[in-house]
């Protein structure tokens, strides 16, 4: 009878998922044991090594490492970016410097210059032709290094900090309003060797600062105009037509009210005329801000029109940008045999992190041909559209 008991309460008992848990006697040294999972076989685990070395283990096991590259990818572009408008801001502060140093003595000595020959001038008492000749050369030739024999006109530096920055901005930007120009030697030949390095780095800085506009306001809105359903060329078209709208509403009709309020002699149309002259680097100079006297603020008044330029230049170059994209489109570019405006490659940043499905490649704003038709739910790209 003992033994009866004894085999009974060692009979394994069947639980759910197969899971057996064996209840001893009271011989048993514990009450019972924890259940056990039976272990994987040795062929399972290295077909799961496998899989996940070819790289089709599960998407979780695949996002961290991709998101933490694209991360560390993207953190590294935008602060070689930021660095690259730092030392462009330094750069022209270097020149503001320099220039400042170089040609304030000059523009002193002419101030002089003119004051003697003013006084001179009003000390005769009869002026011949000769006199008169010569007093007004010498006055025209002032007026032209930006200096006035005018009194009220005199009273501020063409070559103080802000000034003189906004020079070396006008040079690099080769914008060039021929207002105020080197009056020494050294300043001249400070000139040539100052934009020999600040005009390449002026195109560098503003064309990557285009790259990284291209996706929020190119790529992204086409984009989401053809998943509203509109075909790809009416959609660049739209596209192009509201970046068009935004650029002139924002960069040419309120700067130009703002300087006419700003400028006492200016109109709307004057303004206008200037904000086009300046964001296309014409520069004819007959339109210069904060050359009034007297102007109130005058340093920052410059400061604003020099950052005004920088984002307005930017905002062309885009603008170009997408002409060139909208010529491949249409057919432009190779009907004139013109080089096609190819997107780079992407980015680290840019690329997908978690993929679309096994075997499967995540959709890319190129394609190998760019005459292959865009697929519905594919990103935009205007090379990735069929041109026929």
């Amino acid at each position: 009878m003992q033994d009866l008991q004894d085999s009974e309460l060692t009979t394994p008992l069947l639980l759910p998922r197969g899971e057996e848990v064996a209840f001893h006697g009271r011989g048993s040294s514990s009450a019972g044991t924890a259940p056990k999972k039976s272990p994987v076989p040795p062929h399972r685990e290295e077909k799961k090594k496998s899989a996940v070395a070819d790289g089709e283990g599960s998407p979780g096991e695949q996002l961290i490492p991709e998101k933490r590259k694209a991360m560390h990818s993207a953190g590294r572009s935008w602060l070689l970016l930021t660095g690259f408008v730092l030392f462009y801001v330094v750069y022209l502060l270097f020149g503001a410097l320099v220039f400042s140093s170089l040609e304030r003595p000059a523009e002193d000595r002419l101030r002089e210059d003119m004051e003697a020959l003013k006084l001179e001038f009003l000390n005769d008492s009869c002026v011949n032709v000769a006199s008169l000749e010569r007093f007004l050369l010498k006055v025209l030739t002032a007026n032209k290094y930006g200096v006035s024999v005018l009194r009220n006109a005199s009273a501020v530096s063409n070559w103080d900090l802000a000034s003189s920055m906004f020079f070396a901005n006008t040079l690099v930007t080769t914008v060039g309003y021929g207002h105020t120009t080197p009056l020494s030697d050294a300043g001249k030949a400070f000139s040539i060797l100052y934009a020999l390095i600040g005009v390449p780095f002026t195109m560098l800085v503003l064309t990557a600062c285009v790259q990284r506009l291209m996706q929020p306001l190119v790529l992204g809105p086409v984009g989401l105009l053809q998943r509203l359903g509109l075909r790809p060329r009416p959609a660049t078209v739209l596209h192009f037509t509201l970046l068009l709208v935004l650029v002139v509403l924002c960069f040419f009709v309120a700067p130009a009210a703002v300087f006419s309020k700003l400028e006492a002699s200016w109109s709307f149309l004057d303004g206008v005329y200037f904000c086009f002259i300046s964001l296309c680097t014409i520069g004819l100079g007959d339109f210069v801000p904060g050359t009034q006297p007297r102007q109130k603020h005058r340093s920052l008044y410059q400061l604003s029109v020099m950052f005004y330029m920088f984002v307005g230049l930017m905002m062309m170059y885009l603008v170009l940008r997408t002409i060139h994209k909208m010529a491949d489109l249409h057919g432009l570019t190779t009907f004139l045999q013109l080089p096609r405006c190819e997107d780079p490659d992407l980015d680290e940043d840019q690329k997908p992190i978690v993929e679309v499905g096994h075997g499967a490649q995540a959709p890319s704003f190129r394609t190998e041909e760019a005459s292959k038709p865009l697929e519905a739910a594919s990103q935009a790209s205007y090379n990735t559209i069929n041109t026929g």
